[in-house]
């Protein structure tokens, strides 16, 4: 079965994503710049509500996949403390400063992980070699690597994606992520042969303040997710299969 991945990043867009359908989740913060880890409070509320597989971020800032010693200090301990709250995996991505995989510090998190399951996120797609990055992930013991193709969204990078899941030959799950939407995720898992796929189905809402200080300039939104987008995505998946 073909699978749908929701990305969300707040504890209503994760209930908002459950009830819409989704078969995996998952979750981060901070949208804009690309996901961080949630805060304890996030996991554990989210955890004690859903019970469909939860996949958990493990960032400890934005910016570039190069961390300092005490950030993957953070990360080990995010790791375990995910695996004591019983999640189902977690998403990492670590490269060195060259572009290639940090591939010690990777192998360490996923046996710390271990039986959690493990996703090598879109630092992949800013890794150099990626057919060789590939076969140093499958080495390390990765379930998945989640890409773009290394192109802004995925349906840029459906060629790239497409060769890397040829190549995998079911060794690892490509998962194609970035951009996805309704209208064009047919098509790419078509063209790719992908089984899983990967959306954060956003939607901005209006936040429900009613009183701003004009002078900070703040938006008046939020960031959400769309149960209706989850929902034609998934029509969409389901008859593939068919």
């Amino acid at each position: 079965m073909k699978l749908l991945e929701i990305a969300v990043f707040s504890i209503e867009s994760a209930l908002t994503a459950a009830k819409a359908g989704a078969d995996r989740l998952e979750l981060c913060e901070n949208y804009d710049n690309g996901g961080t880890t949630p805060s304890y409070g996030y996991l554990k509320t989210v955890r004690a509500k859903l019970d469909l597989p939860l996949f958990v971020m493990i960032c400890p800032r934005a910016g570039d996949f190069v961390y300092t010693d005490a950030e993957f200090t953070a990360m080990k301990a995010d790791v375990l403390l995910c695996k004591e709250m019983g999640f189902d995996g977690i998403v990492i991505g670590i490269l060195k400063n060259d572009g290639s995989i940090d591939t010690v510090r990777t192998k360490y998190l996923i046996e710390l992980a271990y039986p959690m399951e493990v996703t090598f996120h879109r630092a992949f797609d800013r890794c150099k070699a990626p057919l060789k990055a590939m076969e140093q992930i499958i080495e390390c013991g990765c379930q998945r690597i989640l890409t773009s193709g290394q192109q802004p969204s995925a349906l840029q990078g459906k060629n790239l994606i497409q060769q890397l899941i040829v190549a995998a030959d079911h060794r690892i799950t490509i998962v194609p992520g970035g951009g996805i939407r309704s209208n064009y995720v047919e098509d790419l898992l078509l063209f790719t042969g992908a089984d899983e796929v990967h959306s954060s189905a956003k939607k901005t809402a209006p936040s429900p303040m009613q009183f701003w200080v004009e002078a900070m300039h703040d938006k008046n939104e939020r960031i959400m997710a769309d149960a209706t987008e989850i929902s034609a995505m998934l029509q969409i998946i389901r008859s593939i299969e068919t």
